[in-house]
């Protein structure tokens, strides 16, 4: 195990990220409401952490393994989301407890959304925006951008991206060297998130939230720089930017990559996992709107197609924004939209949940196995697009799906024994392994009302659904340290 230099690149890592800490205080010194003093010192205090992690180790520059690359990415979203709960810490106008402060933290980084805090429209403009630039950050990865901007990393980029890298198939590069991938990653991440700005700012926002809420929006994270999220601004025009803006955020970037080098839109065309998350969402933008006009619960048809469209995609593809609160929403809606958070987006997007390609890799085997079940002497493959999978790929999908499922009990019966009853527990850990942020019941709205040990355990679920599960859980087994 390559200890020293896990904790260079590891320092370097914190040092990358304590740049974030910047931005608010330049805004705290524009609107003069608060937090310089706060995002100042915690960005020194993090640049000191990164620093005394490297210097000692600043010469080991063994390659990285695969096993060290899993330790780093694990061991940087535990030591970034500590450090990320300073500035909410700090001695200041606006502190948070330590407990609150970590919930925040890992939320944000993690995309899920969830959050204790009430009266933000009353916070400082520095937290107001640190929340969602944390939320920007941690939507397509700091590690991805570390890897592109860092040759110090060397060789070892490709295990950090692919323990990073959402997806059944993480091998997949858009270009031969990681670190060109990593880049290109960002640009696009970067084009898109300036697009929704200007998107933003044209329907009506002023340029912070236009800035804010595309961070949020192009990360599939949630926070906003309201109470009343997205519904502040009752805009159709702002709901339809945001679910236009939510579904190129929940396709692969590889697809939006190769669409931009070849100057085509064919690749989307002929993706199976986009034409099937497009066809999921159709269908329960459909099923919402129906039962909203059946049971009459707005005035007129045109709120009826606004709401239950924004509510099916945001809840759908885990990004947790809200016009209103869905879970009042009539019969079976609240539960139909948490299930469908499981499927989540695509993968190598910045959405959560098990991601379409495995949920439609599933539903192709239960095909398979109903074909072998009627001729049992056929040979039936499954297939993605024209081309025939190995079974280890399928094997991976169902050893995740039992992962996932096993981590799901556990959490929830975990959230029970803090004292949260059955639904709002159930909805509690869907809401954060799913990276969705709002849940059911006493969760709907926020986690403020929730135990710390709680808390604790929202954040554990939390990095169990922003590492895909596996890249945590590799970490419990004893084969892991062996050698």
């Amino acid at each position: 195990m390559q200890v020293r230099s896990i904790l260079r690149i590891l320092g370097l890592l914190v040092a990358v990220f304590s740049v974030a800490l910047l931005p608010p205080v330049v805004l705290a010194w524009i609107y003069g409401d608060g937090g310089a003093a706060a995002f100042f010192l915690a960005f020194l205090l993090s640049l000191f952490i990164g620093f005394i992690l490297w210097f000692p180790n600043r010469d080991r520059r063994a390659d990285l393994k695969t096993r060290e690359g899993f330790i780093i990415v694990v061991m940087f979203w535990v030591v970034l989301g500590t450090v990320g709960a300073i500035p909410f810490w700090m001695p200041d106008n606006f502190s948070l407890s330590f407990t609150d402060s970590m919930f925040e933290s890992f939320s944000a980084l993690t995309t899920t959304g969830a959050t204790v805090l009430t009266g933000i429209d009353e916070l400082p403009h520095a937290y107001r925006f640190y929340r969602q630039l944390l939320q920007w950050l941690g939507g397509m990865g700091i590690i991805v951008l570390a890897v592109a901007i860092l040759p110090l990393l060397g060789i070892g980029g490709m295990q950090l991206y692919r323990a990073e890298t959402p997806g059944p198939m993480k091998d997949n590069k858009m270009t031969p060297r990681i670190a060109d991938t990593a880049k290109h990653l960002w640009y696009i991440y970067f084009g898109i998130t300036l697009a929704c700005t200007l998107a933003y700012w044209a329907a009506g926002m002023d340029l912070f939230n236009a800035v804010g809420h595309a961070f949020s929006t192009v990360a599939i994270g949630g926070f906003s720089t309201h109470d009343a999220s997205i519904g502040y601004y009752d805009s159709w025009i702002i709901n339809l930017i945001c679910v236009i803006f939510l579904l190129i955020a929940g396709a692969n970037f590889a697809l939006h990559f190769a669409a931009f080098r070849g100057k085509s839109l064919r690749n989307y065309l002929h993706d199976p996992e986009l034409r099937a998350l497009l066809a999921i969402q159709l269908v329960l933008i459909l099923i919402c709107v129906a039962t909203l006009l059946v049971y009459r619960w707005y005035d007129g048809v045109g709120q009826a197609v606004t709401h239950g469209m924004f509510q099916a995609v945001s809840i759908a593809i885990t990004a947790g924004f809200t016009t209103e609160d869905y879970s009042a929403w009539p019969v079976f809606l609240p539960v139909m939209l948490i299930f469908a958070s499981f499927i989540g987006g695509s993968a190598g997007s910045t959405g959560g949940g098990l991601k379409v390609i495995r949920v439609l890799l599933l539903y192709r085997q239960g095909v398979r196995e109903l074909n072998r079940l009627v001729h049992p002497k056929g040979v039936f493959s499954v297939k993605y697009g024209q081309r025939a999978l190995p079974d280890r790929v399928i094997q991976a999908v169902w050893g995740f799906f039992a992962a996932y499922a096993l981590v799901f009990v556990f959490i929830m019966l975990g959230f029970i024994a803090t004292g949260l009853d059955d639904y709002s527990a159930f909805g509690a850990t869907v809401a954060t392994l799913n990276n969705l942020g709002p849940g059911l019941g006493s969760v709907a709205a926020n986690f403020q009302d929730v135990s710390s040990a709680g808390k604790w355990l929202a954040i554990l679920s939390m990095l169990f659904g922003r590492l895909e599960v596996f890249t945590l859980l590799v970490l419990f087994t004893p084969t892991f340290w062996r050698g």
